[in-house]
């Protein structure tokens, strides 16, 4: 018997002058993670995404860290969105929607997603320090807006409650990651069905 489900995996690669970027993508998954971006704390939260999304993912960057880890979080943002707008495809039969609310001892995060076609972001997110690591908390947002662009989806961040910076963070990654699962994930009532009335997303 020949397998004719449809693989949701995509690969992409983004070559500038600032990063060289390798991002792969299984919407089908485990929660496998293989992650070099150069940034420690980054590669931990991108590892959250994975776990709790159930998606395979794959990133390798070569970035210019002499300079700061703009360019780095930035671009890696806007090719896991590239890859992960590829993966999803004509988007038929999924969720589409996707929420998620994700304590950590005091911090509470959460995250709402819509596979809409239309990107947008509102992040609500007042970090307690200016770096988690090597990462500089304000290019968390770069990271969410290079996503939602490419990957054409409507995204919500709140941190709710939250002193230390490395819980407020981990929880939106962890929510983000958890989001994506529900809304990716098929939904056997609408099988081979866009869920818009557009018949288009």
């Amino acid at each position: 018997m020949t397998d004719t489900t449809p693989s949701r995996c995509a690969e992409v690669r983004r070559d500038t002058n600032e990063t060289k970027i390798r991002v792969r993508v299984d919407l089908d998954g485990t929660g496998r993670a293989q992650l070099a971006s150069g940034i420690g704390f980054l590669d931990h939260m991108l590892d959250q995404v994975a776990r709790h999304g159930l998606i395979d993912l794959e990133v390798e960057c070569q970035g210019d860290l002499h300079i700061d880890g703009h360019h780095t979080v930035e671009d890696i943002g806007i090719t896991l969105g590239q890859a992960m707008a590829r993966a999803v495809g004509d988007k038929k039969g999924i969720t589409r929607y996707g929420h998620s609310y994700v304590p950590l001892d005091e911090a509470l995060s959460r995250v709402v997603v819509d596979f809409s076609g239309r990107p947008g972001l509102a992040m609500d997110v007042k970090f307690t320090a200016g770096m988690i690591g090597a990462l500089d908390t304000q290019l968390v947002f770069e990271f969410f807006q290079g996503f939602v662009n490419h990957a054409l989806v409507s995204l919500h961040v709140d941190n709710l409650k939250g002193v230390n910076a490395h819980h407020q963070c981990e929880t939106i990654f962890k929510a983000f990651g958890r989001a994506l699962r529900m809304a990716l994930t098929p939904d056997p009532r609408s099988a081979g069905v866009i869920p818009s009335t557009k018949g288009s997303l």
